[in-house]
């Protein structure tokens, strides 16, 4: 979709793997950030009382998430140098398939039209660290099966799949911006 998306960085991975505390530690760093849309949502439809979460009506849930992700995307083109996505709109495309709906072709398009790095970060499931809370419902096998599919949608996209060490958020900084050659 456009040319500078080789400046936007995907973190990516299942639930409770790091990936939201590594995005904070980036923005602190100054480098511009998403918000993960999953976790808005249920946010905001908790407090509306509204059915669109993964666990209501996860059509739904996906198509909010799918439009949010491609405004993140838009906005994200007025910034300026590299921007680290929460998730990105690739993954939407596998959703579907994790949660055993036929996947919206729109999906598959949205996932060719807006492009990334071709290096995602991938965070793996880790145990030690997983936890839910307000907003993450998942069991840690929902976890795993998430990696796995966000692992698997992105191969079949065409990226590069980076796995993140497991390890502090500093050397997890520290590694993700020695790959994006930052």
């Amino acid at each position: 979709m456009h040319r500078d998306c080789d400046r936007f960085f995907v973190l990516s991975g299942g639930p409770g793997s790091g990936k939201t505390t590594l995005i904070e530690a980036l923005g602190r760093r100054g480098f511009a950030t998403t918000a993960e849309a999953g976790r808005a949502i249920i946010r905001d439809q908790t407090a509306i009382g509204g059915p669109a979460t993964h666990q209501n009506d996860p059509a739904l849930f996906a198509e909010i998430m799918l439009a949010f992700d491609m405004q993140s995307y838009r906005l994200a083109l007025d910034k300026e140098g590299p921007v680290f996505f929460d998730r990105g709109v690739t993954e939407l495309a596998g959703y579907h398939r994790m949660m055993g709906m036929p996947a919206p072709a729109h999906f598959r398009t949205a996932a060719e039209r807006f492009r990334y790095n071709p290096k995602v970060f991938i965070a793996p499931p880790w145990p030690e660290i997983f936890a839910n809370d307000g907003e993450r419902k998942q069991s840690f096998g929902e976890a795993v099966t998430t990696h796995a599919s966000s692992v698997r949608i992105y191969a079949e996209f065409g990226y590069e799949i980076v796995a993140l060490p497991k390890a502090s958020v500093e050397e997890r900084l520290r590694f993700v911006l020695a790959e994006a050659s930052l």
